[in-house]
């Protein structure tokens, strides 16, 4: 809970409190502004409407709730949903059937697929579930792997193929040195493929750095070379993290249901930015749990005022290796939500330790 919250604690009394959750609740149900005729018939306390105008007038005074029209009622600010999420927001818990399914389903995936195949279903469970977006980031791993060869491109280039042992195949281009012909070439491909078997890149790396001198006669100067700058170039570069959105038909829906066009325009934009979604992977390295976004507190959904409930998940080192989660519009059901993303990263955890789908 941050200072705020505690403020807004502090200044809110028992009736307060009570009437601003109504407009909250109201509004994560609904996604309507309520009026203060409603309210009273709502409370237990017998107040009059009047009365519950002083008390949203005061609400209102504390930028907590707004009036998004002129004869509206009122719906929370994003402050309000924050202080609502921080300080009163009662997190509901799952049932036994849902856990059950959510922990089939990845595992099921995952016995015959790839990382990739159950991080997708993970994304499509959560969309499901929440009737938003679901994204997973996924921070690539050093592969291990079962060969390498080199193809040349032109004089000056060639393409590196890495094949990893979970059948995974990455390209990526490197230099060649200045004479080397396609016989050397070859000769620095085999020599490749044999000390790399079961190794990653910087593993392979060390052990060719290593390797005797009576190993090392084995090639000529320039494949030498080739072996030498190639694998320290390659295991200097890192590969993208993989990022996977399923249900952007449920944004879309939401979009045109509250006929909000322009904010449908900036949400298609915000999740065709693979950069800007990657850089929700840093936003929770230092998460202990699930963390709360809501409208411009993420910078890249700020413009769309989508919020973002993210969760990490980490490998057998207890390092972060991605997250996962949810993106809706402000009014998500966070009770629900919550619990759901926070289990679902603790099973993708266990399959990310136990490494499945390698």
């Amino acid at each position: 809970m941050n200072r705020d919250s505690e403020d807004f604690l502090k200044i809110l009394n028992a009736r307060s409190r009570d009437i601003f959750a109504k407009i909250v609740e109201n509004y994560l149900d609904t996604g309507e502004p309520i009026g203060s005729r409603q309210i009273s018939r709502m409370l237990d306390l017998s107040l009059s409407p009047a009365s519950v105008r002083n008390v949203m007038s005061d609400l209102e005074e504390l930028g907590l709730i707004r009036a998004p029209h002129v004869s509206a009622g009122r719906a929370p600010t994003q402050e309000g949903l924050r202080f609502f999420v921080d300080a009163m927001l009662e997190v509901g818990t799952m049932d036994a059937a849902e856990r059950k399914r959510i922990s089939r389903q990845i595992s099921e995936t995952a016995q015959d697929g790839t990382p990739e195949d159950y991080l997708t279903e993970a994304s499509q469970l959560l969309s499901g579930l929440s009737h938003g977006a679901g994204v997973v980031i996924a921070a690539k791993s050093d592969m291990v792997l079962r060969h390498m060869e080199f193809v040349r491109l032109d004089r000056n280039k060639a393409m590196a193929v890495l094949v990893g042992e979970d059948g995974l195949v990455e390209n990526r281009i490197v230099s060649l040195p200045a004479g080397l012909d396609d016989g050397a070439l070859v000769k620095a491909s085999n020599y490749l493929s044999h000390h790399i078997m079961g190794r990653t890149l910087s593993e392979a790396r060390k052990h060719i750095e290593m390797a005797s001198e009576i190993r090392r006669r084995e090639l000529d100067e320039l494949s030498m070379r080739l072996v030498e700058t190639g694998v320290a170039t390659l295991s200097g570069t890192s590969s993208a993290p993989t990022v996977i959105v399923r249900g952007r038909s449920n944004l879309i829906d939401g979009a045109l249901e509250s006929n909000d066009l322009e904010r449908l325009r900036e949400l298609l934009d915000e999740l065709e930015n693979k950069s800007g979604l990657i850089n929700l992977l840093e936003s929770a390295q230092n998460a202990e749990g699930v963390r709360i976004f809501i409208g411009s507190e993420n910078k890249l959904f700020s413009l769309s005022g989508s919020s973002v409930i993210l969760s990490p998940y980490r490998d057998d080192n207890e390092k972060i290796v991605g997250v996962l989660g949810i993106i809706g519009p402000t009014r998500l059901n966070y009770a629900r939500i919550v619990p759901v993303v926070d289990y679902t990263a603790h099973v993708v955890g266990q399959m990310v330790r136990k490494g499945k789908g390698k």
